[in-house]
């Protein structure tokens, strides 16, 4: 007697639960601005540096907590904004599977 294949998950399996993460696309894309927010702040930082007569140690001290605080501000901006594209994604996704359990009309 031959068993049948398996083709599916057995009889009375929960589905693997529903996933809010970003694609991967839009995690780099996060990371990146990241970045460019970290770099954007030290060359802000560095001018103030600059101007304000800052040298040596307290130059570098001013440049280095101004690129922290821009790559932090963006961090913030992008971590919030991927929590909301993988809740919107995870929204649309039940969505699209009620409708089509819905009986036609």
């Amino acid at each position: 007697m031959a068993v049948p294949p398996v083709t599916g998950p057995p009889p009375g399996a929960t589905p693997d639960p529903e996933s809010a993460l970003p694609s991967v696309g839009a995690r780099v894309l996060a990371f990146g601005s990241i970045l460019l927010g970290g770099l954007t702040g030290g060359l802000i930082g560095a001018a103030f540096a600059r101007l304000g007569g800052f040298e040596g140690a307290a130059g570098g001290l001013v440049l280095l907590l101004s690129a922290l605080l821009g790559a932090g501000g963006v961090a913030v901006v992008a971590v919030l904004t991927l929590r909301a594209v993988g809740e919107w994604e995870t929204s649309r996704r039940r969505q699209a599977v009620e409708q089509a359990r819905r009986p036609g009309p």
